[in-house]
């Protein structure tokens, strides 16, 4: 029945059919994991296009731009095959980017990216009732794992458990690496990043911090998905972590992000 999602095999330039068709592919493997009634769920599916000049035209053609609900009723059929029971308003809602957000979902056949907005679960981060749990895979911090409750405060990362900024204040980490436990820790800004509950989107979502930006320390995730990497180049974009989702903080740390309960 689903022949036509066959991945392009060939070195041949694709067209908008065949284009179509990789994007129905991605959509349709994220919608089979709304199993469990989940799909009921469903706000929004957002695709953001970030394809340049001369491909711009290709991807409208693909994503039936002058006619956007014949699109979205392809998205419908799928769903009907999987039995997702989508909600009768969920949306569909494409935007052309300069880049793709962070915490989209992507491939590398497609220059866009995916988020399924949900109004009260989303899918493969975190609900309202799951606590997460970052466990210390690499570095020496003052615990091997830290729980954190949804809904909870600001969870600031970095080197020493209070530290003082440049304009005198004081400063919290909840998770601190500890920087005389390890020499490399110290490659660990004291303000390299923090986590924050996105009462909205129900997610905790990670943010760079003044010193987990380039040109200094880095501050990166590792994607669970797909093993690929992703870098916060950005104190004001947070990326949304999903379960498994490694953070490695200046090449030298590493907290696994995993769902608990």
């Amino acid at each position: 029945m689903f022949d036509f999602f066959k991945k392009n095999k060939t070195d041949n330039p694709l067209d908008a059919k065949s284009l179509r068709d990789l994007i129905l592919q991605l959509i349709k493997e994220e919608l089979q994991k709304l199993d469990g009634g989940e799909g009921s769920h469903l706000k929004a599916l957002q695709l953001y296009v970030n394809a340049g000049a001369e491909e711009l035209f290709m991807y409208e053609t693909a994503l039936y731009s002058a006619e956007p609900e014949q699109f979205k009723d392809e998205v419908q059929r799928i769903a009907d095959n999987f039995a997702l029971d989508l909600p009768a308003d969920w949306k569909l809602e494409v935007q052309y980017v300069s880049e793709l957000p962070a915490g989209a979902i992507r491939n590398n056949e497609v220059k866009l990216g995916l988020i399924l907005k949900n109004s009260d679960v989303k899918s493969g981060a975190q609900t309202g009732s799951s606590r997460v749990c970052l466990k210390v895979i690499a570095g020496h911090a003052e615990q091997e794992q830290y729980i954190i409750k949804p809904g909870t405060g600001r969870v600031n990362i970095g080197r020493d458990s209070s530290v003082q900024g440049k304009d005198g204040s004081y400063r919290v980490n909840t998770i601190a690496f500890l920087g005389d436990a390890q020499e490399s820790n110290k490659y660990i800004s004291r303000q390299h990043a923090h986590l924050e509950w996105d009462k909205e989107q129900l997610c905790f979502k990670l943010y760079a911090d003044e010193g987990g930006v380039p040109p200094g320390n880095k501050t990166k995730v590792k994607v669970a998905q797909d093993e690929s990497t992703h870098k916060l180049n950005s104190t004001q974009i947070g990326y949304t972590l999903r379960a498994g989702d490694q953070i490695i903080l200046a090449d030298v740390a590493v907290l696994e992000f995993t769902i608990d309960g």
